[in-house]
């Protein structure tokens, strides 16, 4: 009576504190529900992190899915295509498979939706009973095209069909949960024997079942069962030497009770004895209270604890279904995955061992689109999956140099982009130098009006003192355009050309209003005559002059130029230039300079019938003519070119200049060195 009440009260105990040893079950975690109950499997709430961070490792992009259609299976829904638009993967098709009886209908359709995409990996979730019809429709139809991802939730391996179709899940790979095999397993299961242990019915059941005979006499189309098997020659989907995650479960869940007994026993004040103290029995809260504290290191070195609150995110072991020519099958283990390692450490793989469908030793390739290779990005087609796109070349100025990339990077300001737009030069720096052909010619031009302008200035020395000056200035300014840009000759060279010329035109003004006064002088008596001398000109030059000095001061207190970097304009080049900074204030002394020009140039018209031999209105009409004509051209030619040209077309301006020399002083240069003959009082009054 005493040893039935002992076993009745350990039936209470066992009924009351219930430990799970299958896949880790976020329901079963609500302690409001089951508050006496504990899981020994790890965590397994990372599963949708291992099997996108398996896709990403591969490449794989274009996956689809196949999930039970139930609360497992909706769970997983919710966080698997969020981990895949985390990580650029998409789902190429969505299928629930519904559980329990099925018909060839619901099969068919399952196969059309696979053979459907251009997918080649599939990931399946759930457990073994919901995904029967999968593995129906993968055994009757064949889907040996396509990589499958499962978890040990599905022990595909358990197929009643599995001899003669097991080729079909030829190259799967399944995530499992960590597990090391404990010391002597192996060496334990290859000497377990029926004849070892006769008093385990259990294993004389399994033993006939495995190996299809029989221990009792054979019948007609029998076989007696050996005694020298060994469960080592058993294939890989009856039996297998290895630890599974789910033997290493119940491996720690009886040590978890073995150790939770042990620390109630010892604690006497817990003890419940019975009448005549033969048997101890604890109250069924009393071991639960010791089970939530249950804390040790298994026999293989591992921490195990009940709490489910102290236990870390479960690490995965990446295992490969391999099928051998000869026929046999095995679960090879290629490597592990672990959640809470660093993102560059958290998957090992040997891809060396893997075996892929169809026999093939590398990896299949599973996207929707080609990949892009450096100097393209992707861009993706309208109205399909961001991972459908097509590839773009990057434009000038950006690079790729990655695969895939979803934008070409630019190019730093002072660099840009090789011809095969994967990797960025550095721009050279440019500027009109005086050692290039157009920079010499431009200093060579300058140099020789300068000196023509001396030569002609020692001839007319007492005549045009004053425009051959500026005449002469002017062309030596344009050596300020020439060679790299400093903000010296930034401020310098357009404030200088533009006061030079206004000197020189002033000058002419003043010549032809001296021209056309000393005839009106001669009609119309001593009133006019006061106005014809050396003062009237030199107020004229001065008071001309004065306005555009005044504009360039007003140029130079609010916004002058600055010496400026182009790297713009030209894509591999470097254009070091002057900025003009206020372009109002530069278009005014522009402007004013073109008023002076056509004043100079209409007074100068209307007094071209003068006589010649006194006037030389006729020359200055001529000169201002081309003067006006170069500066007329000169604003568009401005506006429409960029760098070294632009300053090309600032130094073209010397032809105004040489249109004025040549115009005025080459005719009166050649009668002086040429003609002295007609240079005299005689000739003059005779023409």
């Amino acid at each position: 009576m005493d040893l039935l009440h002992c076993h009745t009260s350990l039936l209470v105990l066992l009924f009351s504190t219930q430990i799970t040893y299958g896949p880790f079950d976020p329901i079963l975690h609500d302690k409001v529900q089951f508050p006496s109950l504990y899981q020994v499997a790890p965590k397994f709430s990372s599963l949708p992190w291992g099997m996108v961070r398996l896709m990403v490792h591969f490449g794989w992009t274009w996956v689809g899915l196949e999930v039970s259609d139930d609360m497992k299976g909706e769970r997983f829904l919710l966080d698997l295509p969020r981990e895949m638009v985390r990580n650029s993967v998409c789902a190429a098709f969505t299928k629930k498979i519904p559980s329990g009886k099925f018909n060839f209908y619901t099969a068919q359709e399952i196969y059309s939706s696979v053979m459907a995409t251009s997918a080649a990996v599939m990931a399946a979730y759930g457990d073994a009973e919901s995904l029967n019809l999968l593995r129906f429709v993968i055994e009757s139809f064949g889907l040996s095209k396509m990589v499958l991802i499962t978890t040990f939730h599905w022990d595909f391996t358990l197929s009643t069909t599995y001899e003669t179709n097991s080729y079909d899940f030829h190259g799967t790979l399944t995530l499992a949960n960590h597990a090391k095999e404990g010391p002597g397993f192996r060496d334990f299961l290859r000497t377990v024997k029926p004849a070892k242990y006769p008093e385990a019915i259990i294993l004389k059941k399994f033993w006939e079942s495995a190996f299809d005979c029989s221990f009792s006499l054979p019948e007609m189309n029998g076989r007696k069962c050996s005694e020298n098997a060994s469960l080592e020659i058993m294939p890989v989907h009856i039996f297998s030497l290895t630890m599974s995650a789910l033997s290493y479960s119940v491996y720690n869940a009886v040590y978890a009770v073995a150790h939770g007994l042990q620390n109630l026993l010892l604690s006497n004040s817990n003890l419940k004895s019975l009448e005549n103290g033969d048997c101890l029995v604890p109250h069924p809260w009393q071991l639960h209270e010791f089970l939530s504290k249950v804390q040790f290191d298994n026999p293989v070195g591992e921490p195990v604890f009940l709490d489910e609150n102290y236990r870390s995110t479960a690490k995965f072991e990446i295992l490969n279904f391999v099928i051998s020519p000869n026929g046999t099958c095995e679960l090879v283990k290629v490597r592990e995955m672990d959640p809470q390692a660093p993102p560059d450490q958290d998957v090992f793989i040997s891809e060396a061992i893997i075996m892929w469908p169809r026999g093939s030793s590398q990896a299949p390739r599973s996207r929707c689109s080609r990949s892009c290779g450096p100097r393209f990005r992707k861009h993706a087609q309208q109205g399909e999956a961001v991972c459908c796109y097509f590839c773009v070349r990057c434009p000038e100025g950006e690079i790729s140099n990655q695969t895939d990339a979803e934008q070409c990077v630019k190019c730093h300001e002072d660099q840009y982009s090789n011809m095969e737009r994967d990797g960025c030069l550095h721009k050279a720096v440019t500027f009109l130098s005086h050692k290039e052909p157009l920079g010499l010619i431009m200093v060579c031009m300058s140099l020789s009006f300068s000196l023509l302008t001396a030569l002609v200035f020692e001839i007319f020395i007492n005549l045009s003192f004053t425009l051959l000056l500026s005449l002469m200035l002017c062309f030596l300014c344009a050596l300020t355009f020439i060679g790299q840009p400093t903000l010296a000759s930034c401020l310098l060279r357009q404030m200088a050309f533009g006061i030079m010329f206004t000197v020189a035109v002033s000058s002419i003004l003043a010549k032809t209003f001296t021209v056309v006064l000393a005839f009106r002088a001669t009609s119309l008596g001593s009133r006019v005559r006061r106005w014809v001398g050396p003062r009237a000109s030199t107020s004229t030059v001065l008071s001309c002059s004065l306005v555009q000095v005044t504009i360039c001061m007003i140029w130079l207190g609010t916004a002058p130029p600055f010496l400026e970097v182009d790297v713009h304009s030209e894509p591999r080049l470097i254009i070091v230039e002057c900025n003009e900074g206020s372009m109002t204030a530069f278009y005014c002394l522009l402007g004013y300079l073109g008023v002076l020009a056509l004043v100079s140039f209409t007074v100068a018209f209307l007094a071209r019938r003068l006589p010649d031999s006194f006037s030389e209105a006729k020359f200055i009409t001529f000169g201002m003519l081309v003067f006006c004509i170069v500066r007329a051209s000169f604003l568009p030619a401005y506006q429409s070119t960029k760098g070294k040209a632009t300053v090309a077309v600032e130094i073209s301006i010397l032809a105004s200049g040489a249109g004025l020399l040549s115009c005025i002083f080459i005719p009166k240069g050649y009668v002086i060195l040429l003609r002295p003959d007609r240079n005299t009082r005689e000739w003059l009054k005779r023409k």
